[in-house]
């Protein structure tokens, strides 16, 4: 048997009547996620998939990635290419492994700005009320009406190939990375912003923050050590999920040609360099970087989708 409580913060744990131990929030948390069997699909997913892209990356050098061998051009799947070679040689693995790290590097970097914007606007806005909130939220508003997917192929058309080749880790990116990290991470802050705000609003009613208040603490301690960790778990969520739009997104403009460039490989302008091949029988070139842009969003969706379920004190998924 078990129940429920309230901690002093407002957070649910898990009181086991037998032993009378109390659940930490993040006990609680992790039973409810491994009650959800798809989000642990999900996650084991995205840890195989970093085995694959840490692993790989460490036994293939990046030439391998650029080497060019017209000799070997469209050759398909064998030993010695598992993934067959693209039109001017490349072998199709080594760029799937390189291609992974640059989208889920686009993507991780693009979320990190898409949260700080957001939490940090929708907190102040809530905390400070009156005609900062009203300045934020209008500001908030207006950015819902930018296009992102058009500012990104205007600024990857004009900007991405002005922007210098940046070297991080020993890897090379191309100009436009920048600019599709950018553009993405700015223009999808809006929602997560107006969440924090409603969760905000709420807990700073809370006799916590009252009592914190009365002893003196800042606004900006109450802000950072009091509403920002309890809003902790909308903020992780809202990132799972962020992440794997991000990387839809990267791929649409990459294979639209104005993402990241060649030489540097993405499964996005892997796809771009496999269309003009596919009747020509090459399907090696674009099943394999479909098939991981298929699976790291499914397994991103499925592990987000959990999350939400354990972070919620409401969820039917208890014990």
């Amino acid at each position: 048997m078990s129940s429920d409580t309230l901690n002093s913060n407002g957070i649910s744990t898990l009181k086991a009547e037998s032993t009378g131990a109390a659940l930490t929030p993040g006990q609680l948390i992790w039973r409810r996620f491994r009650k959800h069997k798809m989000a642990l699909a999900g996650g084991i997913g995205i840890a195989l998939l970093l085995l694959f892209i840490i692993v790989g990356s460490i036994f293939i050098p990046l030439e391998k990635a650029n080497s060019v061998d017209l000799k070997a051009n469209l050759t398909p799947p064998s030993a010695e290419n598992w993934f067959g070679t693209d039109s001017i040689g490349r072998d199709s693995f080594s760029r799937v492994v390189y291609g992974g790290q640059i989208s889920l590097i686009v993507g991780l970097l693009a979320v990190v700005i898409e949260i700080s914007v957001g939490t940090v606007l929708g907190g102040v806005a809530a905390y400070y009320g009156g005609w900062v909130d009203a300045i934020l939220m209008r500001f908030t508003e207006a950015m819902l009406s930018i296009p992102s997917l058009f500012l990104l192929i205007v600024l990857g058309k004009f900007l991405g190939k002005d922007v210098q080749t940046i070297n991080i880790f020993g890897l090379s990116f191309s100009g436009s990375v920048g600019i599709v990290i950018l553009v993405i991470g700015l223009t999808s802050w809006m929602y997560l912003a107006r969440i924090v705000r409603a969760n905000v609003l709420s807990l700073k009613e809370m006799d916590y923050i009252s009592a914190a208040r009365s002893l003196g603490a800042s606004n900006s301690r109450i802000f950072f050590n009091h509403l920002v960790p309890n809003t902790l778990g909308i903020i992780i969520v809202s990132a799972t999920l962020g992440l794997a739009g991000a990387i839809l997104m990267e791929a649409y403009v990459s294979f639209l040609g104005l993402g990241v460039q060649p030489p540097t490989a993405s499964w996005g302008n892997m796809l771009t360099s496999a269309q003009s091949f596919i009747q020509r029988g090459a399907w090696w070139m674009w099943v394999f970087p479909s098939l991981f842009i298929i699976f790291t969003i499914l397994s991103i969706n499925l592990m987000g989708d959990g999350m939400r379920d354990a972070f919620d004190p409401h969820s039917s998924r208890h014990m």
